[in-house]
């Protein structure tokens, strides 16, 4: 609940607006049963046509009223409930845009997206339906208690041996529906993890036929939340026909009493009616607060997820007064750099030392698992180092503000990825306000431009979610561009040519070097080929700096890089 009444807090007015429109709404559900009342006692049964008529009047009024604070009451619950989501959504995503890797290892993509989606939703529902019922419920009981007592104490007995009967029942069922809420919302984050899995990963899928595999286990785990769901909807079910009983045997009871009463003159017809109406708004006013506690379990899950990610914080922490500009000297330093990831215990990089200068291309090599991708997820501070230092032009990259640090680098990541839009909004990732000689250029440096410009739509050419429609190689060489567009100081390949032909790759290297002579470039590679012209190659082996020289240096004294050449170059090639 804390979280919802912080964002509430931001609407006072509509809240204010909201509380009024209930007195409206309850002075039509309970003055026209009082006002009928009167005309049934006083006005029929004596006859009097112009008290009838007044009174009919009075009603029409009153109806008047009730239909315009209904319709703010609904203006008003659904305009907050709408606006307090739309503000949650908007902080989660905010929220996630200053994550680390590491947060996003702790919650999960999958889940991430149920709290900003699913969750939220059940939030809104929750809002919608307080301000609707939990405003209105309060204020019909205790106006309903109260006439009921008036009207007659007599039959006032009724009410309290039926209310404990209702009070009771909303308590079990908020009770149990509590735990079955948190398994239905992490059954749900389990689906949407599978869903993801398959859509992503459609085609390993099918190359190894595991099509079968995948349906039973989706089909398992919706079969979980599909009778987790079953029971919450049987659980909700049970309590309306239930009241109904409760309020049916009410009414049998006070007309079996009412009977004698109006008998021998203590009570009337017209008493009778509005004590009823009374009774009924009472019990179906704790009703619809059931409902309130029906859901509540359900949104008090939602919420508690939702302000665990907010309160989540980042382990990458921007510095309040970082630095925004520095000396472009071009040099990126490694001070005895070990690093170990926030879940693990062993370190994964261990006592890293090295220094790039401008114009230098340094390359690293080793085998799978080494840490080259690692090492250079580092300087964007993606991770923190665990012990040293990382210096960019003298600093230490933790005193740079993080928008500043990052607009040094350009960095093309491993995993390619794409945006849905067209080429030309893609390579302009880069850099927002390219023009399109620059997008043309860097296309070119890229080796992009010559399929580009065959597509139907050339630069408007529309790239699909994941960058589905273009190749492995193509999607590469855009994510290039868009890196090179942005003339960084420094430039990260991680390994960024493997899906090149070596061509393609060898045209592309010799483009790259002269566009890069002013920046430093840092390149992770598999392919000796790629970094044999390398200024400096750094030969990691389980975490360690094996080797640093150059590609002829290491052949003859790194016996790792040695193996890794032997295995990929010709005998006249390693001469």
């Amino acid at each position: 609940m804390k979280l919802i009444l912080k964002y509430l807090k931001n609407y006072k007015m509509l809240l204010m607006i909201n509380i009024i429109s209930v007195f409206g709404f309850a002075l039509v559900e309970l003055g026209i049963p009082t006002i009928m009342a009167k005309v049934i006692d006083k006005g029929i049964a004596n006859g009097d046509i112009e008290y009838i008529k007044t009174m009919g009047l009075i009603i029409v009024v009153i109806s008047i009223i009730g239909v315009l604070g209904t319709i703010l009451l609904g203006y008003c619950s659904s305009k907050i409930s709408t606006n307090v989501t739309r503000d949650i959504r908007n902080d989660i995503f905010k929220k996630s845009q200053e994550f680390s890797h590491s947060e996003y290892d702790r919650f999960g993509i999958s889940s991430m997206i149920t709290r900003t989606t699913n969750d939220a939703f059940q939030v809104m529902q929750f809002i919608n339906i307080l301000l609707r019922l939990a405003l209105i419920t309060p204020v019909m009981f205790i106006v309903s208690l109260v006439m009921i007592l008036k009207t007659s104490s007599s039959l006032s007995s009724i009410l309290a041996v039926t209310l404990p009967f209702i009070i009771i029942g909303v308590f079990i069922i908020a009770k149990i529906s509590h735990p079955w809420s948190e398994i239905q919302q992490k059954n749900l984050d389990k689906l949407n993890r599978i869903s993801r899995e398959n859509l992503t990963g459609i085609r390993v899928i099918r190359a190894f036929g595991n099509d079968d595999h995948e349906r039973e286990r989706f089909a398992e785990t919706n079969k979980d939340y599909t009778e987790i769901s079953k029971k919450i909807f049987k659980l909700m079910s049970i309590s309306q026909p239930s009241f109904f009983l409760v309020l049916n045997l009410a009414i049998i009871a006070i007309f079996w009493i009412s009977s004698s009463m109006i008998n021998v003159g203590t009570l009337q017809v017209g008493q009778l009616v509005a004590f009823i109406e009374y009774l009924f708004h009472a019990m179906f006013s704790l009703m619809l607060f059931s409902t309130v506690f029906v859901m509540y379990p359900k949104a008090q899950v939602s919420s508690n997820r939702i302000q665990e990610l907010l309160d989540a914080e980042p382990i990458i922490k921007n510095p309040e007064n970082g630095i925004k500009k520095s000396n472009n000297e071009g040099t990126v330093e490694f001070n005895k750099v070990t690093f170990t990831y926030p879940d693990g215990e062993v370190p994964v990089l261990k006592d890293i030392s090295f220094t790039a200068k401008k114009g230098e291309t340094i390359a690293f090599i080793g085998s799978t698992g080494s840490g080259k991708s690692t090492l250079i997820n580092l300087i964007p501070r993606f991770y923190d180092v665990t012990e040293g230092c990382i210096k960019i032009d003298g600093i230490d990259i933790r005193e740079y503000d993080l928008k500043t640090l990052r607009k040094k680098i350009g960095f093309i990541p491993q995993k390619t990825r794409l945006f849905t839009g067209s080429i030309d909004t893609n390579i302009r990732f880069g850099k927002n306000k390219a023009t399109l000689e620059e997008v043309e250029y860097s296309s070119k440096v890229a080796q992009a431009y010559d399929f580009i410009i065959k597509k139907p739509k050339k630069f408007e050419e529309l790239i699909s979610e994941g960058g589905g429609n273009v190749s492995g190689g193509q999607k590469q060489r855009i994510s290039i561009a868009r890196a090179i567009i942005r003339r960084p100081a420094i430039y990260i390949f991680d390994d960024s040519f493997s899906a090149l032909d070596f061509k393609t790759d060898a045209t592309l290297r010799a483009k790259l070097k002269n566009e890069t002579k002013e920046a430093v470039v840092l390149i992770v590679a598999q392919r000796i080929s790629s970094i044999m012209d390398a200024d400096k190659i750094i030969v990691l082996n389980e975490g360690e700096v094996v080797g640093i020289g150059t590609h002829r240096e290491l052949l003859k004294n790194c016996d790792i890089y040695k193996e890794i050449a032997s295995s990929q170059l010709t005998k006249e090639e390693l001469a």
